[in-house]
């Protein structure tokens, strides 16, 4: 079995509570996403968009808030701390997974393709069952860790630059650079579609993602060349470097500009990504529930009265925008 060196597992014990889209990316993944849902699903996710959306970041606010440590693996994947998988087409099974590798090494290396597995299993149960409150909860939370899979630092050992000299880049790629130039993303998406080998679904998107985290640790080493800090990060007035609330390293307007344009879409396309993903495993879920009536699980007049709005808001998502979402900012 491959070992862990020590100063890796202090570095992922210091550095997971930077796993995350951000509160910005994760909200706008859920509520973009039930936009692209069928008919017959749409009007019940849209009588609770408000759930949807604030319930995005649960897993997060479980990890941090409740320090629930049964929480950080199901963020993220090393892939290069699996022998012999980064290659296969196919994602083996985490019973395969458990008996290859202990408890203690699937803590530090992840687990969240196989928990993306299992929570698209928990829906498809309470589907059937037509459990509303279950149905939301774990809708909303299967949205955050598909996000998660979408964002590619969290398939790479090297999650925050911290091999490399790059300590700083997971929070300004997820969270400040979406903050920054979001409005401008179009969040339109095609309808769902029906995946018919979820784990091997996951797998892709997995493979994708961790093919693009050495390009944007690349792309982020090629424009610090040679600057100095000042035209990278923000400085307070005795010249250090400005942190937000959560001690990630503030990026100046300046160099944000220039590294999001050399990415050249890549957060966007991820972003958009993981908003039709989500809307395909949510279809999924249901289809293999036997296709519910969801409308059975409010009452008329709530899906009437927000009929008119919700015509008017999926218009506006037609466009590529949202309507009403204000997220916290992070930077």
């Amino acid at each position: 079995m491959k070992k862990i060196p020590v100063l890796a597992f202090f570095l992922f014990a210091v550095l997971s509570l930077v796993f995350a889209w951000g509160t910005w990316g994760h909200q706008h993944i859920n509520r973009a996403a039930l936009f692209a849902l069928p008919d017959e699903m749409r009007p019940f996710f849209y009588n609770h968009i408000d759930y949807l959306t604030e319930e995005a970041v649960g897993p997060d606010l479980r990890k941090y808030s409740l320090n629930d440590r049964a929480e950080f693996p199901r963020h993220f994947i090393d892939m290069e701390s699996y022998e012999n998988l980064v290659d296969d087409s196919l994602m083996p099974s985490f019973a395969e997974i458990r008996i290859k590798f202990d408890e203690k090494y699937l803590q530090q290396s992840g687990i969240l393709p196989w928990y993306i597995e299992e929570m698209t299993e928990k829906l498809t149960n309470a589907f059937r069952e037509k459990s509303k409150s279950e149905i939301l909860f774990l809708a909303a939370d299967l949205g955050h860790y598909i996000g998660d899979a979408h964002m590619p630092l969290h398939t790479a050992i090297n999650h925050n630059g911290q091999i490399t000299g790059q300590i700083g880049i997971h929070a300004f790629w997820e969270a400040q650079l979406p903050e920054l130039f979001g409005e401008t993303y179009n969040l339109n998406c095609p309808d769902a579609k029906y995946i018919s080998n979820v784990p091997k679904e996951i797998w892709k998107i997995i493979q994708h993602s961790h093919l693009l985290a050495d390009s944007l640790l690349a792309v982020d080493r090629r424009l610090k060349a040679g600057l100095d800090k000042s035209l990278i990060y923000q400085l307070d007035s005795s010249g250090n470097i400005k942190k937000n609330k959560f001690n990630d390293l503030v990026h100046s307007l300046e160099y944000s500009k220039k590294y999001h344009a050399a990415l050249n879409g890549m957060i966007e396309r991820q972003l958009r990504g993981a908003i039709s993903e989500t809307a395909d495993f949510w279809f999924t879920a249901w289809v293999n529930a036997g296709r519910p009536d969801l409308n059975e699980l409010d009452p008329e007049g709530l899906t009437e009265r927000n009929r008119k709005n919700y015509q008017r808001d999926r218009s506006i998502w037609k466009k590529g925008k949202l309507f009403g979402l204000k997220s916290n900012l992070e930077f």
